[in-house]
């Protein structure tokens, strides 16, 4: 872990909090120098927990005059390292700001950036209302951070990512000035989207302290079923046919083969069958759904579907929570294996079955272990690339495997993130998928940020560094 005595002399934070929202001795220090990333940790000069608009405000006036930087902090769930503070300084958690305020009759609610996913769709359950993205890490995940990296998840085929749901912020700049960017209506055409430059942007431009989001109706019916296919390529490819049909899924998951694997060696049971596995979730408030079900089950077997279980909405719980151990499968499989990164990209639907085949064709050829899951509606792949801890040649191997899968993603006209964000371990793919593009997102976060204090060393890369 990186750890510098006194990188930043934060003292004048005395000034800003009370004393118990501030701390500077090295347990406190240590918990926030990483996230749930593969990254390197950076142990921060001090931790701050602002609980409101005015005080985060505050802190980064104060920060920015003596050009002290800060990193945003919510939930810590993030899988690229945009939580880490990689040049010290101060970590903000906004963890204390849960207000929730439901305008039922707007479909629309205004939140704190600290609330946590599942405990706000806890609190619109009440009204018979929901905040559908559906996110894996739900019980951890808050709305700061899904706003700052667009999060999305399972349901995003049918309901979208986070900005899809964002109508209006309240961001606090790098200098400490407040600004609401957009308004609580279904639609504007007036002036700039800057709400949309904020979603996305990793608390590179400021800090969301508040946010106006749509939600929606907890649907009437609820339909789910497991298939199997007796080959990943057969199961993709059913994938890209329900899209293609106009079919339009609450949620399809693909699983390949060692996942579920993995996930019953992790749970010590038959969570799932041990074969190339598609989840399919449809939601309707009218009897249509049935016909929807049969025309994608039609569609699967054209594909030589192996089975095809009905689940019951009381199963589908368990079925959710047996894909949600995924990654804690991953990281529990084997004494010393790890995995080396945490594969997020997106292709155009038809290219799914594509991608998929590449990742296994790469993983095959350098000898790296690496299970795959995917939010396959949407075209969004997730890939673990396994290494034992230590080896050095492992680890170069499965890096081999990850530059090759993301690459390949780009060049198909898709994205090196569809998810997780840039943080650090996406920022050497930013060149080569955005062009000449990138040049502009430089510009507006020197316009934004001129001292450069906002959660440094994140999203975009280093001007000087031609290979980026």
């Amino acid at each position: 872990m990186s750890d510098k005595a006194s990188s930043h002399d934060c003292g004048f934070l005395e000034d800003v909090l009370p004393a118990d929202r501030i701390a500077v001795d090295r347990s406190n220090r240590e918990e926030f120098a990483l996230d749930a990333s593969v990254h390197e940790p950076v142990m921060p000069d001090a931790v701050v927990w602002p609980q409101s608009t005015e005080e985060v405000s505050d802190v980064l006036a104060a920060a920015h005059e003596r050009g002290v930087p800060v990193t945003p902090w919510s939930g810590g769930s993030g899988l690229e390292g945009g939580g880490i503070p990689v040049e010290h300084g101060i970590v903000l958690n906004v963890k204390d700001m849960t207000g929730v305020d439901v305008e039922p009759e707007n479909l629309q609610a205004t939140v704190g950036p600290g609330v946590v996913y599942d405990d706000l769709n806890e609190e619109l359950a009440k009204h018979g209302l929901r905040f559908p993205p559906g996110i894996s890490s739900g019980d951890i995940a808050t709305i700061g951070g899904m706003i700052a990296t667009n999060a999305s998840g399972f349901n995003a085929v049918k309901y979208g990512e986070t900005r899809d749901h964002v109508r209006r912020l309240e961001v606090v700049l790098p200098d400490g000035e407040v600004v609401e960017c957009g308004r609580g209506v279904v639609k504007t055409s007036s002036g700039y989207s800057l709400k949309d430059l904020f979603v996305g942007s990793e608390g590179t431009f400021g800090v969301v302290t508040e946010a106006t989001i749509a939600v929606s109706g907890i649907p009437e019916h609820k339909r789910a079923a497991l298939v199997t296919f007796p080959s990943r390529t057969e199961a993709c490819a059913a994938v890209a046919d329900v899209i293609g049909a106009g079919l339009v899924p609450a949620a399809i998951e693909f699983v390949d083969t060692l996942t579920t694997e993995l996930i019953n060696e992790y749970r010590d049971a038959d969570a799932l069958t041990e074969a190339p596995t598609l989840i399919l979730e449809f939601h309707a408030n009218n009897s249509g759904i049935e016909e929807d079900v049969e025309f994608a089950r039609g569609i699967c077997e054209d594909h030589d579907a192996s089975s095809w279980e009905a689940v019951g909405e009381r199963e589908m719980d368990d079925v959710w929570s047996a894909r949600r151990d995924a990654l804690p499968a991953y990281r529990a499989h084997g004494e010393d294996l790890e995995p080396a990164f945490l594969g997020d990209v997106v292709v155009p639907i038809a290219n799914y079955p594509e991608l998929v085949e590449m990742v296994a064709d790469a993983s095959e050829e350098l000898d790296v272990l690496t299970p795959t899951v995917g939010h396959a509606g949407d075209g969004n792949l997730h890939y673990a690339p396994l290494v034992p801890e230590g080896d050095e040649d492992a680890r170069e191997r499965a890096s081999k495997v990850h530059e090759r899968v993301v690459e390949a993603a780009i060049d198909m006209g898709g994205t090196a993130t569809g998810e997780h964000g840039v943080g650090l371990g996406k920022r050497k793919f930013m060149r080569r998928e955005h062009g000449g593009a990138l040049e502009l997102m430089r510009t507006l976060k020197d316009a934004v940020d001129p001292a450069g204090t906002m959660n440094p060393g994140k999203v975009v890369p280093d001007v000087d560094d031609s290979s980026k």
